[in-house]
């Protein structure tokens, strides 16, 4: 059984699932996910969460208490071997102490940003789950006098950003000039975060298209995604191959998350922009504790790429940004260059394959032939 609290999680849970079924053919799946998981042959219980931010989550208190109870339920009924948990921690906590009591192994999947907020977390993490699997090495360090094994695995967009092909080739497999440059703007994988983001992106790209008129305006979404803002002729929509636009582009406008990552790891000079409620914001102030918000200057460790929350985040200022990546070639190589020290940071053996085989020693499954 796994519970993947959201979108990205959801990804890392299908990949998983692909690799227990090649490594152990029969293994029932089942859990909390969404179209890619269950793609991947997963039974799910419920969908995954759609919203971020501390006041969007008290409005859904409701429907995430139900998926609880729902969870709750077929971990009792159904009794799983073994129970993987990715990430979205105040949920997945409670699910992991019903699992404990049932006697059910439990695996912490990608960590909770405890390195940002409520560090303290580690020691509840710790009483109730058996194995730890983390994709950044500095992680580990955070689960050394716990008790719990904690073993870095790599991250597992590393698995889909091998995209093959020239740019060019991209460009025309997408249904464009295969000549022309391409800005791609990405406002979020979640409804909230594309509702907020949507009229920001459409602003930023008629300040490209006036600027840049040569410029191709692409925004990728996630299958299943959808804008409810009008947008101009000259944006082109992509569903559902995001990594291959942000490979092909000359430069993104990247809405903070997972895929700042998967743009770092196309090597994709970017600006990154967020917002959120204003009474979210000021809470996260309060208790976030690091100086950056992008994994990409988190992981460097210094500011690479530019970060523009909130008021800051204006069409203007993502636009200057955008302009200057282009036109300033020696601001766009040292962009480039530490974007691929990036890559390094994160390689490892095949997350998901790992990942797969520590779930079975805890299982107690019998090692398949091909591991």
């Amino acid at each position: 059984m796994i519970s993947a609290g959201e979108a990205s999680g959801e990804l890392y849970g299908a990949l998983l699932g692909r690799e227990v079924r090649k490594l152990w053919p029969d293994t029932e799946l089942f859990g909390i996910g969404g179209p890619r998981m269950e793609k991947e042959g997963f039974s799910l219980i419920a969908p995954v969460s759609q919203v971020v931010g501390i006041i969007e989550a008290i409005k859904h208190l409701g429907k995430i208490r139900d998926t609880l109870k729902k969870a709750s339920e077929t971990l009792t009924v159904k009794r799983p071997d073994i129970l993987v948990l990715i990430d979205y921690p105040d949920f997945n906590l409670l699910l992991a102490k019903k699992a404990k009591a049932a006697g059910i192994p439990v695996l912490y999947y990608v960590s909770p940003q405890v390195w940002a907020w409520r560090r303290g977390r580690v020691k509840k993490i710790a009483a109730v789950a058996d194995r730890m699997a983390v994709l950044f090495p500095f992680e580990v360090a955070y689960y050394k006098d716990t008790g719990l094994p904690c073993e870095f695995v790599g991250h597992p967009v590393t698995e889909t950003n091998n995209i093959q092909g020239t740019k060019e080739e991209l460009k025309r497999i997408l249904g464009l000039d295969p000549v022309k440059a391409v800005i791609s703007l990405l406002p979020g994988s979640r409804p909230d975060e594309i509702r907020r983001h949507q009229v920001l992106i459409r602003e930023v790209a008629e300040k490209i298209h006036a600027g840049f008129p040569d410029l191709q305006v692409v925004i990728p979404l996630t299958s299943g995604s959808d804008l409810t803002e009008p947008f101009p002729d000259y944006v082109k929509i992509v569903r559902g191959r995001t990594i291959e636009v942000i490979t092909c582009s000359d430069a993104s406008a990247v809405a903070s998350g997972t895929a700042t990552l998967e743009t770092a790891l196309a090597g994709t000079p970017m600006v990154v922009f967020y917002k959120v409620s204003l009474l979210s914001f000021f809470i996260a102030r309060l208790l976030v504790k690091v100086r950056y918000i992008s994994l990409v200057n988190i992981l460097s460790g210094e500011k690479v790429v530019q970060e523009l929350l909130q008021e800051e985040a204006s069409p203007e200022k993502i636009f200057s940004e955008l302009k200057k990546i282009l036109t300033d070639s020696a601001y766009r190589d040292g962009m480039i260059g530490s974007l691929k020290k990036i890559r390094e940071t994160l390689r490892g053996e095949k997350p998901s394959r790992r990942v797969a085989q520590i779930a079975g020693e805890l299982a107690g499954w019998r090692h398949a032939s091909s591991l």
